[in-house]
């Protein structure tokens, strides 16, 4: 039998070379036998005992080609063996032992020629890794922030005539208006009407008045003649400024009939995008009813509300990152901090200027940071962690290609990294892959290494 046994026990060894060469029956086992089973549970017929392990007898029925020892455990040693005997029987050509030691002072290790060490058989069992070392990036500090995108500021068109019927209206929800632009006609034929009215009373006037000025200069000439009494001259003099006020009274009502006239045609009060329409065609509207609301010149902000410890860090200027609800990132500037604090949440409100360009959308609940600035941070891939316990750990990677379980703090997430805060080597190589199925000590092999 072709084996070596090195025992790190001796009295295990002197157990072994006890152990008798027969079983209870006198038999003995016959050349290239192996043993299967414990001696005393042999009962068969032609059942023979070959070698005895830690003090046992063990056998198997003679001229069989290939048996397994079942596991037995001996003093917390699990001992497994695999046999494989030649076909003519005369020599075994290889054997297999692998084994669990409970106690590790037993120390039992079995070699077998033509199988390769243990060390060898892990290598090709070893995990294919990938590593890196840590990087140090500058990250911006940040302050998490949360609230409602709103309109930078609104604008109201409203009808600032009354009794009168819109027979038009010209734009709707979502249309880009320039200042001045008209949104809706309302009907204009009794204004025109008044208008002309008031053009004939102008007219009038102005007659009223080359008639008092012809009778006034007449007056002026006679005044001392003693043709024309002193009341009497006065009372051209009078008809005359009388005429003359006439006059710029009917110039202001035609003025007044003119603003009614261009007060039919609702227009755009500023530059903007419209966001409610409530002018139907054919509703006749009163004085100050609104027709459209608009967001002046398309401007949103973000009301972003922060915890009062962050507010005498924030400052007007500081660059803003927002995450809306469909996953787009939008840039903006701190415009504005409230000088209060909310007594019911204990948060205080930043005002956050956004680009026009960006079209945020209006009424949205979205989460962001303001950046406070720039601090270095040590970063690996947030692959290369793994959570046990609530607990994070790094596997790094030594000279003789087995890992080590390391554990770490993190702090802030950025683009697929984490920051490192301690724990780990700056010149550290650290598995980025794989970890979860990694322990600590085990071998591994690197991601494109020969095998």
């Amino acid at each position: 039998m072709n084996i070596a046994v090195k025992l790190a026990y001796p009295k295990i060894e002197r157990l072994l070379r006890a152990c008798p060469k027969v079983d209870p029956a006198g038999k003995t086992c016959a050349e290239g036998d192996a043993a299967v089973r414990p001696a005393d549970r042999c009962q068969s017929v032609g059942h023979t005992s070959e070698d005895c392990y830690l003090g046992h007898c063990a056998c198997r029925q003679p001229g069989q080609a290939q048996a397994a020892l079942a596991p037995r455990l001996y003093r917390n040693t699990l001992i497994e063996l695999e046999w494989n005997s030649r076909a003519n029987g005369a020599s075994l050509l290889n054997c297999q032992l692998s084994f669990l030691l409970l106690f590790l002072t037993l120390g039992v290790a079995v070699v077998c020629p033509g199988r390769p060490a243990l060390s060898q058989q892990t290598d090709g069992a070893a995990l294919t890794v990938a590593t890196a070392k840590p990087v140090e990036r500058q990250w911006s500090e940040t302050v998490p922030a949360n609230g409602w995108l709103k309109p930078w500021n609104e604008a109201i068109s409203a009808a600032e005539v009354s009794g009168l019927r819109i027979t038009d209206v010209l734009v709707d929800v979502g249309s880009v208006v320039k200042k001045g632009q008209p949104l809706a006609l309302l009907s204009d034929e009794t204004v025109r009407a008044e208008l002309r009215k008031e053009e004939a009373a102008l007219a009038t006037a102005k007659a009223d008045l080359t008639k008092a000025e012809t009778n006034a200069e007449r007056a002026r000439k006679m005044q001392g003649s003693g043709v024309l009494s002193d009341e009497k001259t006065n009372e051209y003099l009078i008809a005359e400024q009388t005429a003359l006020a006439g006059v710029d009274s009917a110039k202001a009502s035609l003025e007044s009939q003119r603003i009614k006239l261009s007060q039919t045609t609702i227009v755009a009060v500023d530059d903007g995008l419209i966001t409610s329409r409530s002018a139907q065609l054919g509703a006749v509207v009163a004085s100050g009813t609104e027709l459209f609301r608009l967001v002046r010149q398309q401007r949103v902000e973000w009301q972003a509300e922060v915890s009062a410890r962050y507010r005498p860090l924030i400052k007007e200027g500081l660059a803003v990152t927002i995450f809306d609800p469909g996953g787009q990132q939008i840039k903006g500037i701190v415009r504005l901090v409230a000088p209060t604090v909310s007594t019911d949440t204990g948060r205080a409100l930043v005002y956050v200027s956004l680009p026009a360009e960006a079209h945020a959308p209006i009424g949205l609940y979205a989460t962001g940071h303001i950046e406070l600035g720039t601090e270095p941070a040590l970063t690996v891939p947030d692959t290369a962690l793994v959570a046990r316990d609530g607990i994070s750990y790094v596997f790094t990677l030594d000279g003789k290609e087995r890992v080590t379980r390391v554990r770490v703090e993190i702090g802030r997430r950025n683009f697929g990294e984490v920051e490192i805060l301690s724990g780990l080597d700056r010149s550290a190589r650290v598995v980025t892959t794989g970890g979860a199925f990694l322990s600590d000590g085990a071998l591994v092999r690197l991601e494109g290494a020969a095998r």
